[in-house]
């Protein structure tokens, strides 16, 4: 997993050191800053990522830490790394750099003599370390087979269940729960979403049920971006056969973010892939931003092959669910805190406001809860909409694609997709074209080729043509203005 600049600033290569001035920081710094993380980040997340994390030695502006797994250390560093490093910081200023290690993969700058730690959950007394928890199990197997990291709060638990995501949920349920043996229902199982509206959630989920359904599953949860760095490693290092037959012995195989897989070998692997686990009854699961039909890049082959088994579209959430989603937020909130009082009405406001996707609705749960802890002030209607007024998108409208103006123009006239791309010429083809492509000009930036190549590879005068065919015929034709109005409001929604 990449990190950011910042994060390479907090947690160097180890080789990179530097004599810095001479610091003290032990262990009752660090118990000063995890008690901070705790404070800062809740309690579900600091006993994910840090409850097992240990201070091994302190000199010379250099602080190190170890973790039980090289997941942890991927995930604390990627997600924390900056936080880590400002709390250290406020501190003891003195602190120039953080080194995160793998226990036993790395011995320590100097080893210090501990007791074994007291826990009920205690592993081999001669470690001194705690057993690693379920979520640092799965971890590193993911990690061992090459895997993305796992967030262990996205559960089927954790996921709010509306009529915008109800298909989606079920199917995600019933391949996560089956046994081996049974016969595998959908498979692929596609599902596709706008951002933050849960797709990720559901794949994560399916990897960790399946894992607590039958704990001998071999799962792999994979980016697209994974799957090609692996790919690239693989075939650099020669080792192209042994990640392929990795990956054709998977149990359960789900792949996020396809519309980022890229490069005609690439493709033609996953293809391979899929082709091998599907005829061998191993489960697959795929996320994109759009259906399989839609995803232009991917070879015909593997769009067809995805569009084989259930495709299935997480809605936008509807206000019921948006609501639901905050109720669930303000229990948890309440758990962690028995004095929070979060007013029904602020919740019904909130819902009401944030109509993208679930992840501004988190952010706005959050910011509530910062104004309320940071300032004192009392959660009220009135202190949200001073809180979240950068929140609301109604003044920012959503970015439209050429695929989303092509659906709705496909539906309401009545043809398919397809038919827009084709040569074809009957009337009842050339005018949805045509309109397309004026709508595609008119609320779009892309240019001329551009569109015409997203019209079947039509050259830039014939969308000029139409452009101005369909600016003709609206100016004097009163139902086609209303038409174009109708349509641009449904692209727009």
């Amino acid at each position: 997993m990449e990190m950011s600049a910042a994060t390479h600033q907090a947690f160097p290569e180890a080789d990179s050191r530097k004599e810095e001035p001479s610091v003290k920081v032990g262990k009752e710094e660090w118990e000063r800053v995890k008690k901070r993380l705790r404070a800062e980040l809740g309690e579900d997340v600091f006993s994910s990522w840090f409850a097992s994390v240990e201070i091994e030695d302190e000199q010379n502006g250099l602080v190190i830490l170890s973790v039980s797994t090289r997941f942890l250390k991927s995930w604390i560093q990627s997600h924390y790394g900056e936080l880590l490093m400002a709390l250290w910081r406020e501190e003891c200023e003195q602190v120039r750099r953080i080194d995160l290690y793998v226990r036993g993969a790395v011995r320590p700058k100097t080893v210090q003599n501990k007791a074994p730690a007291k826990s009920a959950e205690a592993g081999n007394k001669d470690s001194g370390f705690a057993r690693p928890s379920a979520a640092a199990a799965m971890g590193q197997e993911q990690d061992q087979l090459g895997g993305s990291p796992l967030d262990p709060r996205l559960t089927f638990e954790t996921f709010v269940v509306g009529q915008s995501n109800t298909l989606a949920h079920a199917a995600a349920k019933q391949v996560a729960m089956a046994q081996p043996g049974q016969p595998v229902s959908f498979n692929p199982l596609f599902l596709h979403a706008s951002v933050g509206l849960g797709k990720t959630h559901l794949l994560q989920a399916i990897a960790w049920e399946a894992k607590k359904s039958n704990p001998t599953a071999r799962v792999l949860y994979l980016t697209a971006e994974r799957f090609m760095y692996s790919f690239v490693q693989a075939l650099k290092s020669q080792a192209a056969i042994d990640f392929k037959d990795t990956l054709r012995d998977i149990d359960i195989l789900l792949i996020d973010d396809l519309q980022f897989l890229q490069g005609k070998s690439i493709q033609q692997e996953f293809c391979h892939t899929l082709n091998s686990l599907i005829d061998g009854a191993r489960q697959v699961v795929v996320a994109a931003d759009r259906p399989p039909v839609e995803l232009e890049s991917l070879d015909e082959r593997v769009r067809s092959r995805l569009a084989g088994g259930l495709v299935s579209e997480l809605q936008p959430l509807e206000k019921e669910l948006r609501r639901s989603i905050l109720s669930d937020r303000a229990t948890q909130a309440a758990r962690r805190d028995p004095n929070l009082t979060i007013p029904e009405l602020v919740l019904d406001h909130v819902a009401g406001i944030i109509r993208s996707n679930g992840r501004d609705l988190d952010g706005a749960f959050n910011r509530l809860m910062a104004h309320n802890q940071l300032t004192g002030a009392p959660i009220s209607i009135e202190m949200a909409e001073q809180a979240l007024k950068d929140l609301i998108r109604s003044k920012e409208p959503r970015r439209i694609r050429i695929e989303d103006i092509q659906r709705v123009v496909s539906k309401h006239y009545n043809v398919s997709r397809s038919d827009l791309l084709s040569s074809r010429r009957t009337r009842t083809i050339v005018r949805p074209r045509q309109i397309a492509m004026y709508l595609s000009k008119m609320l779009t930036p892309r240019s001329l080729p551009e569109i015409g190549r997203r019209f079947g590879g039509r050259d830039h005068t014939t969308v000029l043509h139409a452009v101005r065919k369909i600016e003709e015929l609206a100016s004097s034709d009163n139902t086609l203005q209303q038409e174009i109005e109708m349509l641009k409001r449904n692209i727009a929604e």
